[in-house]
């Protein structure tokens, strides 16, 4: 009986270290179930990276599209103000081409004829690339456009704070003062 008895333990220990292998066999595929996601877990992975894509591109194109403006208005500037240190350099000559046509008074010779005509030609070339003049005789004193150099007392029809004389007119090129008009304010 010994025999037997022995050959029976070493079966029940076979049983079950069988028994304990497929326990283990069988608690390793459930964990495999567990480590692998499901198709709907798969897809909101997939669409939590397509909008985070999504977004970096839509700033992306923003940014380039902010980049483009930026670099067109800076192309505008340039084209609009690219006139302005020549523009600054000829507005000595136009002083001097006012000042002799005002010693020159009336009088009428070859010489004064063809100054005139220049300087009417230099006008016109300053106002075709975008300059204005500035004028403002009788305007309100605006500090942006006018540089006061005295004041004067107020004679009958003047008002007060507005220009009583221009000695040096002023200029605008493309809405920006170039030069300030030298002015003397009613006080």
């Amino acid at each position: 009986m010994n025999e037997q008895t022995e050959t029976k333990r070493e079966e029940d220990k076979v049983n079950e270290e069988v028994v304990e292998e497929s326990a283990q066999a069988e608690a390793a595929q459930e964990q495999e179930v567990v480590a692998e996601p499901t198709v709907e877990e798969q897809l909101a992975a997939a669409q939590a990276q397509v909008d985070t894509l999504q977004d970096s591109y839509l700033r992306a194109m923003a940014e380039m599209e902010n980049s483009r403006r930026r670099a067109d208005e800076a192309i505008e500037r340039a084209h609009k103000f690219a006139v302005e240190k020549f523009a600054k350099n000829m507005l000595p000559v136009i002083d001097s081409l006012e000042k002799a046509l005002e010693v020159a008074g009336d009088e009428k010779s070859p010489i004064i004829e063809g100054v005139e005509a220049t300087y009417r030609q230099l006008v016109k070339a300053m106002e075709s690339s975008g300059m204005v003049e500035i004028n403002p005789v009788g305007e309100k004193f605006d500090p942006t456009k006018h540089q006061a150099i005295t004041m004067v007392p107020a004679m009958e029809g003047q008002t007060s704070g507005h220009v009583a004389q221009v000695f040096q007119r002023g200029w605008l090129i493309n809405e920006r003062v170039l030069r300030a008009a030298l002015v003397s304010v009613v006080q």
